[in-house]
């Protein structure tokens, strides 16, 4: 399995803190199966000062740190990317670390504030598109405002956007609602990609296998492994 969505990269956000910290979360990605993990440090301009260019090395040195350890896991370079006017600057700047590249578009893990979608997403959205950017929108089903009326997101998949969703949230780790709208999205067929958003061991490992065998449940085996091996290789380009 690809996990599209992670923060194992040590030092740089809210995920794993040291290097012990993150060969912990890599071993724990391959037992779950994880071959590949692309490093998704918050891009968050004012709270996180992560931009591409800052990040290359130290995801080079990860990867030869985990060569050494023997841990099969390969890593890539992308981004969590918050919504704002900044982000865009930083997309103008070639600072933003992209998933991949599906039909000429790059394809950018988007993130919501968690309590909101802000006035003037949808402009914001257009604008990406314009820029040939196609966003992933990360972790939706953990949206306040998604929850409240999961037909919300349904605008920005009409626009363009696909949707992630978190493997935990689907095995009701993240609570009822957070589960009920993971199951929504699900059924309306709105989700391309499940992704584990790991930060550490104890709360939100790097586990997607838990996500898979529920996500079956409800939209059936092959639909689930497409979100976890078929629609990540296409965006990496594996």
């Amino acid at each position: 399995m690809i996990d599209l969505h992670s923060h194992l990269l040590f030092g740089v956000d809210d995920g794993a803190a040291t290097l012990e910290e993150s060969l912990a979360l890599a071993r724990r990605a391959v037992e779950d199966g994880i071959h590949t993990c692309v490093l998704t440090p918050h891009i968050h301009p004012g709270r996180y000062a992560n931009v591409r260019s800052g990040l290359v090395q130290q995801v080079t040195h990860f990867q030869n740190e985990l060569d050494h350890q023997g841990i099969p896991l390969k890593v890539r370079l992308g981004g969590e990317v918050r919504l704002s006017v900044e982000s865009l600057e930083l997309l103008l700047e070639e600072e933003i670390p992209f998933l991949g590249t599906v039909d000429g578009y790059r394809v950018m893990l988007l993130e919501f504030p968690h309590q909101m979608i802000p006035v003037g997403s949808q402009q914001f959205i257009e604008k990406l598109l314009q820029f040939k950017v196609r966003p992933l929108i990360a972790h939706p089903e953990r949206n306040k405002a998604i929850m409240a009326q999961p037909e919300k997101l349904g605008l920005f998949i009409n626009l363009g956007c696909w949707a992630q969703l978190t493997a935990g949230s689907i095995a009701g780790r993240f609570g009822d609602a957070a589960y009920e709208t993971a199951v929504t999205l699900l059924e309306r067929e709105w989700v391309h990609v499940i992704a584990t958003d790991a930060h550490n061991l104890e709360h939100r490992p790097p586990v997607l296998s838990e996500g898979v065998r529920a996500a079956a449940e409800v939209v059936g085996a092959a639909r689930a492994q497409q979100m976890v091996v078929d629609w990540p290789a296409k965006i990496i380009g594996a």
